[in-house]
């Protein structure tokens, strides 16, 4: 990597992560159906213009709060109705989760929908996730019946065709019983290897199953879901974007695509209502 990009990357982090600051408190008391509490509302009623209520799915090593301390009070702000949850945990690990088998992990997503669905009364819920949050509910639409009760998912740094950890991953042959050693402590990384035996269930027989729209953001640095381009799906109803086609003074990587990059939330918010969808740019790191 050429040294000037070395240091652009945090600088820009750290400008985006200012931006956020900057916001005004007024947006965040605009008006909409969530209460002022936050995120987590089951007494929030989902809203005409915004029929449909956001489950946000963290990613490996994630949790329900620290995941979203971004992106939930933005979506919150602009009237949604917003819940998260915490899946994959391991015994003994509190706090870091997304660790354990990710078909298990799915099953505690569905459950959690039908409790969004009950508490708010909705037919269908939208689905925002980042990293394996954005890949996980993928095997909930296409095993567990999740189509028939989500509209959208949106992935932000999916690792939707595992990754290799900038290669990586290709080294664990070369260490005998790494493998095993990693299926049984955190099968949860395992079967986001490029090549599991999870991930090649998952995407057997096509990337998406009818009924529902997918987006993808990623984002050109992204150095945990490797390559890049790996991110995308193929499919009807897809939109694949790249963060750097929006704003190309946007350096975020892996995490800050997810925790803060408002460029990233903007195209959140269109993927959430493309019929009022208003075009993503470098601004709208002060939206």
């Amino acid at each position: 990597m050429l040294p000037w990009r070395r240091v652009l990357r945090p600088l820009a982090a750290l400008l985006l992560a200012l931006a956020v600051a900057a916001v005004p408190a007024a947006t965040a008391s605009a008006s909409g159906t969530a209460a002022t509490g936050g995120w987590n509302d089951y007494a929030c009623k989902p809203s005409a213009a915004h029929p449909r209520p956001v489950v946000l799915v963290h990613g490996t090593f994630g949790n329900s709060v620290d995941n979203w301390l971004g992106l939930a009070p933005y979506l919150t702000s602009r009237g949604y109705c917003v819940y998260s949850l915490d899946y994959g945990q391991l015994p003994g690990v509190p706090l870091f989760h997304g660790l354990g088998p990710i078909d298990k992990s799915a099953g505690q997503l569905s459950a959690f929908v039908d409790k969004v669905l009950a508490a708010t009364g909705a037919a269908e819920a939208d689905l925002v996730g980042h990293s394996q949050g954005g890949m996980m509910p993928r095997y909930y639409l296409k095993f567990l019946g999740g189509a028939a009760k989500v509209h959208a998912l949106v992935g932000i740094a999916p690792d939707n065709h595992g990754t290799d950890l900038i290669g990586l991953t290709n080294l664990l042959p070369y260490f005998p019983g790494a493998e095993d050693l990693l299926k049984a402590t955190t099968p949860g990384l395992a079967d986001q290897i490029a090549g599991s035996g999870f991930l090649t269930k998952l995407n057997a027989g096509g990337d998406t199953v009818p009924g529902v729209r997918y987006t993808v953001i990623a984002t050109r640095y992204d150095e945990v879901v490797t390559p890049w381009r790996t991110q995308y799906l193929s499919g009807s109803d897809v939109r694949n974007v790249l963060l750097q086609d929006l704003c190309p003074l946007d350096l975020s990587e892996h995490l800050a695509i997810g925790l803060f990059d408002r460029i990233a939330f903007h195209e959140v918010a269109n993927a959430l209502d493309p019929a009022h969808a208003t075009a993503t740019t470098c601004a709208s790191a002060l939206s």
